[in-house]
C-alpha cells in the first residue's frame, strides 16, 4: 500500500510541476511551479553552493524554495496557504519533535504535494560540537519521528541544523545515502529583522546569483508576512519556482549533464559554515518593486503568533510570552 501511495504521489508531483501559472485555480497571475527536478541521492550526496561544490542543475532565473524548523501550526499553515494560492511547491525540512507535536500540519504539507525532508530530532544549536554518536542519534530519531507521522519514510533529504556541518557529519550522512542540503542563499529570517528586510535580503541575494536554493523558516512570523510579496516580485522579475523530489524505482532521475551540478562561484562558499556566518554577507542593492501593481501581503498574524516574532537562534528559552501550548526545541520556545 505504501508503495502505491508513493507512486501515486510521485505522478501527482510531476503533473503538478508541469502546470503553468495560468493554470493556477483562482489566481491567473500566480508564479506557479515551472518544473520538477528528480534527484538521485546516490549520485548527488550534497547540494548547496554556500558549503558544497554541487548545487541543483537550475537554469538562470530558477529558484527552489526550502523551509526549515517546522512545523509550527499557525505559521506553517499560513505559509501553506500562500504557497497554495501561488501554486508553488517547496521542500520542508522538519524537526522531529515539531512533527510529533503537529502531525496534522505534517499531513497538510504532504497532501499539498510538497517534499518533506528532515532536520534532526530536536535541532541542537551546536550540532557541529556534539559527539558523533549524538549527531547520528539526532539524525535517525528525526527521520523516525517524521516516518511515524507520515506512515512511511520522508524523502531522503536532510539539512544539518544551522548548517553547522563537519567532515565527520558529512561522511556519516553520505554513508546513509540521503542528500544533504545546504543552500545557495539565505534571507536571515531567523534574526531580529522586519518582514521587509527578509523580503529585501532574499531578493538581493537571489538577484546576485540569478538562481539557486533559498533557505527560509516557516516558523518565523516575519517570513510568513514577507512570503506573498517575495513570490509576487520574483514572478514580476521573470523568476520560476522549481520543485525537487528524490528518484525512486517508479520515478527516474532527471536527465542532466554532470557539469550542470557544479557550482562555479566558489568565492562565496564557507567551509565549514553555518547560516550565522552568512548574516552580514555583502550583497548589491536591488531596485525597488514596481509600484504599478499591488504587492500582495499575508494576513496579519494573531497576537499569540506574533508574540515570539523576535525569538532567534541562540536566544534563551525564557521567552517573555505566555503560552497555552509551549513547544521547546532546545534552543527556543514557541507558542501555538
Amino acid at each position: 500500500m505504501k508503495g502505491l501511495k508513493s507512486a501515486a504521489l510521485a505522478a501527482a508531483l510531476l503533473m503538478a510541476g508541469a502546470a503553468v501559472a495560468s493554470e493556477c485555480p483562482g489566481n491567473p497571475h500566480a508564479i506557479g511551479t515551472s518544473r520538477t527536478i528528480v534527484v538521485d541521492t546516490f549520485e548527488h550526496p550534497r547540494l548547496g553552493g554556500m558549503q558544497y561544490h554541487e548545487s541543483l542543475p537550475l537554469e538562470d532565473h530558477e529558484v527552489v524554495l526550502t523551509f526549515d524548523d517546522g512545523p509550527l501550526a499557525g505559521r506553517t499553515n499560513h505559509v501553506l496557504e500562500t504557497l497554495a494560492h501561488e501554486c508553488v511547491r517547496a521542500t520542508f525540512f522538519l524537526v522531529g519533535e515539531m512533527a510529533t507535536n503537529y502531525p496534522d500540519v505534517v499531513r497538510k504539507i504532504e497532501a499539498a504535494g510538497h517534499t518533506i525532508g528532515t532536520h534532526s530530532q530536536s535541532h541542537p544549536l551546536w550540532f557541529h560540537k556534539v559527539p558523533p554518536a549524538q549527531a547520528e542519534e539526532e539524525i535517525s530519531r528525526g527521520i523516525a519521528s517524521v516516518t511515524t507521522v507520515l506512515g512511511e519514510p520522508p524523502a531522503p533529504f536532510f539539512r544539518i541544523p544551522g548548517l553547522r556541518r563537519t567532515d565527520i557529519i558529512d561522511q556519516y550522512l553520505a554513508s546513509q545515502k540521503p542528500t544533504t542540503w545546504s543552500a545557495d542563499f539565505v534571507a536571515d529570517d531567523w534574526t531580529k529583522i522586519s518582514p521587509s528586510q527578509v523580503y529585501g535580503r532574499a531578493l538581493r541575494r537571489i538577484e546576485a546569483k540569478g538562481k539557486g536554493i533559498l533557505l527560509l523558516h516557516d516558523i518565523q512570523a516575519r517570513t510568513v508576512e514577507a512570503l506573498p510579496a517575495l513570490l509576487h516580485e520574483l514572478n514580476r522579475r521573470g523568476y520560476h519556482i522549481v520543485h525537487v523530489v528524490p528518484a525512486t524505482p517508479d520515478q527516474p532521475k532527471t536527465a542532466t549533464a554532470p557539469t550542470e551540478w557544479i557550482v562555479h562561484m566558489h568565492a562565496h562558499q564557507i567551509q565549514p559554515a553555518s547560516i550565522f556566518d552568512a548574516e552580514h554577507t555583502a550583497v548589491p542593492p536591488v531596485p525597488e518593486p514596481a509600484t504599478s501593481q499591488a504587492v500582495p501581503t499575508a494576513p496579519r498574524l494573531a497576537p499569540q503568533d506574533l508574540s515570539t516574532a523576535n525569538i532567534s537562534h541562540g536566544q534563551s528559552r525564557k521567552a517573555a510570552v505566555k503560552c497555552a501550548v509551549p513547544v521547546h526545541i532546545l534552543w527556543m520556545t514557541y507558542c501555538n
